[in-house]
């Protein structure tokens, strides 16, 4: 996405990732003790900056050359400014810390191997917050990637609806599926165990009867913490269905109990990143895509986006800041070749064309601010990321769907969605985080049949393969031709396609 989308053509768009550094990455902590004063300069040798009482916050900081040595000394900077490390990843040069000086951010950016460092939200960090007191510190060095930390819950993030609990078999009423050639290409295969889908979501149901063969324990984990916690009870949802729902399109099982997914016979991991709340964070989505990466997912699947700004601006320290951790993040899990599928969002807005926001943030007081180009949802609008609008049952539009000339690349249903819930059963919903999990599923059938494609390769077949759809007669707000257009981008996706 990003200025690099601009082709109104049908020829796929290749677009570059940056890699970063395989290094393995370290974690320090240490307990806060509020107002501490910073007595020793920083890793650059600076005069120290007097620590002030603030609210503990947590902040992303972006190390300026990526490499260990240069992570280390943020690490460090970091501990004088009086905050602690939650996580570090030295391949990607990102360093996310806490602290309750509020002179941290000034301080951090005076150490000369820092980029930028902007706080993840507006609101302090709560008692209840899974990211709350750092502790169980590591020296400066040590890696810190796979510990556990503590268990968390999550709710809601973002569906729409969820009506009618089904609770016999109902593959006959998935008219979704239909829709985008799944049904046909089930005759062909149902996909591959090879295949791994990650849900960054709100977590999964463990032993749902039409998802608990397809989930992959072993690369599932919370992240809640901005630390990937692998215990089985950490990624298990408790007040929402939205991971479990998502799950079911892409991955529910064909075996005689309720669905089909789109790929019933890939393997799907949770990925938990939506908070008790229904925030998610930049931590914790940052973490989840490392995560993903590490475990070995070749697609990602993400119906949200990141809180607590719906559009992340340039123009702002602490957006700009966080918008380039979030993508270091992407771009390296691409660069790993994982596909990143992501939602266009439900607020009915053109994305090509963003004048105001007046949703943000949207854990303190929303502002109404003006917005332009340079203002992101993320990560839907990160380069490389395959965004999805919604189409309903006689394919139009969704009317809650965002759509966007250049930005929209592939159109999927959304609507009324009938998919498993948590608790065990079935319920329909509708978003463009319905639509998602539908283009994740296609790819995981299109990487069965094709286990040479990276992750960007199969991006690009999904675009050529998408069935046109032109802009409705007379409509004003879809723009672009039949091959590419505002509504739907390259088309609805194919699933007969993608494995013949």
């Amino acid at each position: 996405m990003f200025t690099l989308r601009t082709s109104t053509s049908g020829i796929p768009r290749r677009r570059a990732v940056t890699a970063g550094i395989a290094i393995s990455a370290a974690l320090c902590a240490a307990v806060l003790v509020p107002g501490a004063a910073m007595a020793a300069p920083n890793a650059s040798g600076a005069a120290a900056i007097q620590a002030v009482p603030g609210p503990l916050m947590n902040y992303a900081i972006n190390v300026g050359i990526v490499n260990r040595g240069q992570t280390l000394k943020v690490e460090r900077a970091v501990a004088a400014a009086g905050g602690s490390v939650i996580e570090s990843y030295a391949e990607i040069g990102v360093v996310i810390a806490q602290s309750d000086n509020a002179a941290f951010a000034t301080a951090l950016a005076k150490e000369k191997a820092v980029l930028s460092v902007g706080a993840t939200r507006t609101a302090p960090v709560a008692a209840t917050d899974p990211t709350y007191g750092v502790s169980d510190p590591l020296a400066p060095g040590e890696s810190g990637h796979k510990r556990s930390a503590a268990a968390a819950t999550t709710k809601d993030a973002g569906v729409e609806a969820e009506v009618t609990v089904i609770p016999d078999p109902s593959e006959s009423r998935q008219w979704d599926m239909a829709a985008i050639g799944a049904v046909a290409a089930h005759e062909i295969t149902d996909g591959s165990r090879d295949v791994l889908v990650a849900v960054i979501d709100s977590g999964i149901q463990g032993d749902h009867p039409d998802l608990a063969a397809n989930i992959d324990v072993n690369a599932s984990a919370s992240c809640l913490s901005g630390v990937a916690d692998t215990s089985y009870e950490s990624w298990q949802p408790t007040t929402s269905s939205h991971g479990t729902h998502v799950a079911g399109t892409i991955a529910a099982a064909r075996n005689g109990i309720g669905i089909v997914g789109v790929a019933p016979n890939v393997r799907v991991s949770a990925v938990k990143v939506v908070n008790d709340d229904g925030f998610i964070y930049p931590e914790a989505a940052i973490c989840g895509f490392m995560y993903a990466t590490e475990t070995g997912a070749d697609i990602t699947n993400n119906s949200y986006y990141i809180d607590p700004w719906e559009f992340w601006c340039d123009n702002n320290a602490d957006q700009s800041a966080v918008k380039t951790a979030v993508n270091r993040a992407v771009q390296y899990s691409q660069g790993k070749g994982v596909l990143n599928v992501a939602a266009a969002g439900n607020s009915a807005l053109d994305l090509a064309n963003k004048t105001v926001d007046s949703s943000s943030p949207n854990d303190t007081v929303p502002v109404t601010r003006p917005i332009d180009a340079t203002c992101h949802d993320i990560p839907a609008e990160l380069d490389g990321v395959v965004t999805v609008s919604s189409t309903t049952s006689t394919g139009a539009k969704s009317g809650f769907s965002n759509y966007g000339l250049g930005v929209i690349d592939i159109a999927a249903p959304g609507s009324s969605i009938l998919s498993t819930v948590a608790g065990g059963g079935y319920g329909t919903s509708s978003g463009t985080s319905m639509a998602s999990p539908h283009v994740a599923g296609v790819a995981a059938l299109l990487k069965s049949v094709h286990p040479e494609y990276s992750g960007l390769a199969l991006g690009d077949v999904l675009y050529a393969q998408a069935n046109d759809v032109a802009c409705p007669a007379g409509s004003a707000l879809c723009t672009g031709p039949v091959e590419n257009n505002a509504f739907f981008g390259e088309g609805l996706v194919d699933a007969l396609e993608a494995v013949n």
